[in-house]
């Protein structure tokens, strides 16, 4: 077959443009918040848009409770989080499938941004998915066995995750208990109907 008749046989296998609602929802979620992060540091006043502040949602910014996922406070906050996101949020998918998957991220990001409003200063403001990611990690503390994870190392890991953040200061603790009492509490309510 000589270089003409490849083309043409080439020609003849149509182009399929990849199927992106294929992708998984973790998938879609990590490249959004990175993709946000990009915006975060290049476009002026973004990060002021979308940060939690208790101030902002008591004027009505309820949006804040979910955009606040969308920022992160440096290189290593955006990787820890993005790296949390994708190990344990491909585990919980691959258990609840997408719908349920995505009401366990909602329930544990509200959760914790709604802790974190209610107890936290007027002045003290909170950026990062932190609340969701400890929602995924209450939520595989509870199916783990089933879905072939230890569940003690990911107790170590909340626990380590705490103790830093009390530590060092700094860290919206507020804002991860509410993410894992709501990815808790959610999974449970979800579990039992599974």
């Amino acid at each position: 077959m000589g270089p003409i008749d490849q083309f043409k046989q080439s020609r003849s296998i149509p182009f399929r443009y990849p199927n992106l609602m294929r992708r998984t929802l973790t998938g879609s979620l990590v490249f959004i918040i990175a993709a946000s992060y990009l915006l975060q540091i290049s476009v002026t006043g973004y990060e002021e848009n979308l940060l939690l502040n208790p101030a902002f949602v008591e004027s009505g910014q309820y949006y804040r409770l979910l955009t606040v996922a969308l920022l992160h406070g440096g290189l290593w906050h955006l990787a820890f989080n993005l790296f949390a996101l994708h190990s344990l949020g491909t585990i919980v998918e691959s258990y609840f499938g997408r719908n349920k998957y995505a009401l366990i991220l909602l329930v544990s990001l509200l959760a914790g941004s709604t802790l974190s409003t209610f107890f936290n200063p007027a002045y003290v403001y909170s950026i990062g998915a932190s609340g969701m990611i400890l929602g995924l990690f209450g939520s595989l503390a509870l199916i783990g066995n089933r879905a072939g994870v230890e569940w003690r190392s990911i107790l170590a890991i909340v626990g380590l995750n705490f103790a830093i953040g009390f530590v060092l200061g700094g860290v919206d603790w507020r804002g991860h208990l509410g993410g894992l009492i709501g990815g808790t509490l959610i999974t449970t309510v979800l579990n039992r109907a599974k």
